[in-house]
């Protein structure tokens, strides 16, 4: 099993986490799936998705964030500038603003984001559980089966 991330130990987590074991163990007790539904759920993910697991698609949602927040500064610079600017278009500068605008964001959101895809897939990636997380996940599920067991 692989975790991304682990946030530090807080308390009320290992009933959390205990909810979240029961929930599975019912889903797994209820229906088996079996293989060809399984392989047929792997076929209809997209092509991104059927490989490793990585953090291209969320580094390509920051990329594109940051690339349409970044089409506001021509917005702001044209404030910045509206008289020099009034001057040399005359009554467009709204228009031409609005235009340049879109043009930018649009650019800036392909250009982000292709970038932030690559830095995501560098940087987000899936990892082992460490040591002490393995045994407390299993101290988890050794609670959960007693418990399980106490009420059969």
């Amino acid at each position: 099993m692989t975790v991304p991330f682990l946030p530090p130990d807080q308390p009320g987590d290992d009933e959390e986490i205990a909810d979240s074991l029961e929930a599975g163990q019912e889903l797994q007790s209820g229906e088996q799936a079996t293989a060809e539904e399984q392989d047929s759920d792997i076929i209809q993910l997209p092509l991104e998705a059927q490989g490793e697991t990585n953090g291209g698609p969320l580094g390509c949602c920051l990329g594109v964030t940051v690339g349409l927040l970044l089409s506001l500064t021509v917005a702001i610079l044209s404030r910045l500038y509206a008289d020099p600017l009034a001057q040399v278009f005359h009554s467009s500068l709204s228009i031409s603003v609005r235009i340049v605008m879109v043009i930018f964001a649009i650019v800036a959101a392909v250009l982000c984001g292709y970038s932030g895809w690559k830095i995501g897939k560098r940087v987000y990636r899936e990892y082992e559980l460490s040591p002490r997380q393995q045994k407390k996940l299993a101290h988890l599920e050794q609670k959960y089966q007693q418990r399980q067991a106490q009420r059969h």
